[in-house]
């Protein structure tokens, strides 16, 4: 009988090392919940560094008080420069094989760490770039919205085809990854132009450098959405408009292979993005991200194939007169069914 131990076989491989990350801006209300989180997981992380990037309230004295009673955090400070410039701060600094990111506001479920590294060490065929998780929404105040929020967007998991991904976008919290360090380093890093859709932007750096991912379809952490997280500041949209020209200098339209970036996928993913802004301003009737809104979405008009561009351009004209709009919305005693109908004629492209 063969003896199959790994004393039999020689030294056993080491295990993979995984660094935590953190970054931290003004995140007072929400830090020693998310650092807990990280502590309390079945399979620690074999560093653990907080990032301050400039922070001005008292977010960093809790980090410090935690750090006493726990050394495994590492407090790094730096002058704000936005997180995709701390996160790379971080990673230059760790070094484990894995980054496992997590945001001041999320939150780890004790299994987190050690599904995704099993999910790691199961891994067969290309290299691996990175593991991610399905996750929970949580709101402002940490009550459950809704579970598997990955699931319910009917998204192709993992990642597999390029056009798919330009057309839906990845769709994966950073929170909910493990990502392989070397291969962040391969591409360059998080863009630091970019205060959202640097996680998008990094994946599809990985995905196109020959990387593989893997996806486990139980959430193993909380993403908390609420309007004063970065996805909801003025740096989005600058990162927004950032990003989609990114795309559609790098895509070209592939008339060999009859694959049309820029006028089927691109431009008209981006110009849904840029209305659902603009429905969204319009529940508070601010009429200056309204007719930002349009105008950007606009901008990317001329992308698109003729008969669509012709018919969209008309109703964007009337969405330019943001008054029209709200005076039709507010009309009735219902809002919300008008919003509603609003929306879907919008995002018919």
């Amino acid at each position: 009988m063969v003896n199959s131990s790994p004393q039999a076989r020689g030294k056993a491989k080491p295990k993979e090392a995984i660094a935590a990350i953190l970054p931290l801006y003004n995140g007072s209300r929400w830090i020693e919940h998310a650092i807990k989180s990280v502590l309390a997981q079945s399979r620690q992380p074999d560093e653990f560094i907080v990032i301050d990037d400039g922070s001005t309230d008292d977010g960093v004295e809790i980090v410090r008080n935690l750090a006493k009673k726990n050394p495994i955090i590492r407090i790094i400070s730096q002058q704000n420069a936005g997180q995709s410039a701390a996160r790379n701060h971080a990673i230059s600094l760790c070094k484990s094989d894995w980054i496992a990111l997590i945001d001041q506001d999320d939150y780890w479920y004790p299994n987190h760490l050690e599904d995704l590294i099993d999910s790691v060490k199961e891994h067969r065929g290309l290299r691996l770039g990175w593991v991610y998780s399905d996750f929970d929404d949580i709101d402002l105040d940490g009550r459950m919205i809704a579970r598997n929020f990955v699931e319910k967007r009917r998204v192709e998991n993992p990642k597999r085809d390029l056009l798919e991904v330009l057309r839906e976008g990845f769709i994966i919290q950073p929170s909910a990854t493990l990502i392989r360090k070397s291969a962040i380093l391969e591409v360059g890093g998080f863009d630091e132009r970019l205060s959202g859709y640097e996680d998008d932007d990094l994946f599809l750096r990985i995905f196109l450098a020959n990387y593989d991912n893997a996806f486990i379809e139980e959430p193993t952490s909380q993403w908390r959405i609420h309007s004063t997280s970065s996805g909801a500041s003025d740096r989005m949209e600058d990162s927004l408009r950032i990003y989609s020209n990114k795309l559609i200098e790098t895509f070209p339209n592939d008339r060999w292979r009859g694959l049309y970036y820029r006028s089927d996928v691109i431009a008209p993913r981006f110009i849904r993005t840029w209305l659902q802004m603009y429905v969204r301003a319009s529940r508070f009737k601010n009429k200056q991200k309204m007719k930002l809104y349009v105008r950007e979405a606009r901008s990317l008009l001329g992308y698109l194939r003729t008969p669509k561009r012709i018919a969209l351009s008309i109703g964007l004209f009337a969405l330019r007169q943001p008054f029209i709009i709200n005076r039709w919305i507010a009309s009735g005693a219902n809002e919300t069914p008008k919003r509603l109908m609003l929306g879907r004629r919008l995002f018919r492209i």
